[in-house]
């Protein structure tokens, strides 16, 4: 008699982190309503507030994301404001 062949369980990889692409407006304070595009043919990123119609845009590498956009955005205003 010969013994049972044991099933491996397969290796589970862990999730890469993701960005986020959807971030909370310092304008009008509201939660999740600011959308960041990046158009990386065109070399532009932009964001805008869904409710307060707030936007930016800048110019962006290949290297940027959604998340660098939004805090040159950030960065900017706190200049402006000081």
């Amino acid at each position: 008699m010969g013994k049972r062949k044991s099933r491996k369980k397969p290796i589970q990889k862990p999730k890469k982190p993701t960005l986020d692409k959807v971030f909370n407006c310092p304008f009008c304070g509201h939660e999740k309503t600011v959308d960041c595009t990046i158009s990386k043919s065109k070399g532009i990123g932009s964001v805008s507030c869904r409710v307060c119609q707030a936007s930016y845009t800048a110019e962006v590498t290949h290297l940027d994301e959604a998340v660098d956009v939004y805090a040159e955005w950030i960065d900017k205003t706190v200049q402006a404001n000081s």
